[in-house]
């Protein structure tokens, strides 16, 4: 006989926190706008004078290619602390544009699209190309994920990538907040 577990969840996907704060910022080695624009991103502080030097460097410096595909995933995540998602999206693009095997790029961009709402099969596609390409914060791009495939109306995808993200990170609360959630519901036979 052959048994399949039905799960539902509680419907409080809009409450659920999508982790801004979460996002990886790209390392920019060196000193200049470039390191600053990267300070700014990996602390989580998004303020004029943090995109201002994202802006400067993509300006002003002689950038290779890496870096400065990781300047505007970093303005990107500055962008995305001050809600403006279109236009961290458009950095995230072009990032990606520059270096499409940028896995931090790839998550950044799926975030964005789960903010940016109606947008749930874009954000999976990127946040599972940021886990092929092995991003540095695989638990974000799985705890995203799970949200969008939560919105999305896929339960178990919902609830098995939450699970992937609390087991690679036991101490973070918000994937085993979700877990709490979802509810065995009954068996289909046949």
């Amino acid at each position: 006989m052959h048994r399949t577990k039905l799960w539902s969840a509680a419907a409080v996907v809009s409450a659920m926190s999508i982790p801004l704060g979460g996002e990886a910022a790209v390392t920019i080695l060196g000193a200049g706008f470039a390191r600053q624009c990267y300070e700014y991103a990996e602390a989580g502080r998004a303020s004029e004078l943090g995109l201002e030097n994202c802006s400067r460097a993509l300006v002003e410096q002689a950038l290779p290619a890496r870096e400065r595909a990781a300047t505007h995933v970093n303005r990107g995540i500055l962008r995305m602390h001050a809600k403006d998602i279109a236009r961290a999206l458009a950095d995230y693009d072009a990032a990606l544009r520059l270096k499409p095997d940028l896995a931090e790029a790839h998550v950044n961009r799926g975030i964005a699209l789960v903010n940016a709402g109606g947008r749930e099969a874009e954000a999976i596609a990127a946040l599972s190309q940021g886990l092929k390409l092995e991003t540095t914060r695989p638990e974000v791009a799985y705890y995203t994920r799970g949200v969008a495939h939560e919105l999305a109306g896929n339960v178990r995808a919902a609830y098995d990538d939450y699970r992937q993200a609390a087991a690679l990170k036991p101490d973070w609360t918000e994937p085993r907040t979700q877990l709490q959630r979802f509810k065995r519901v009954g068996a289909a036979g046949g």
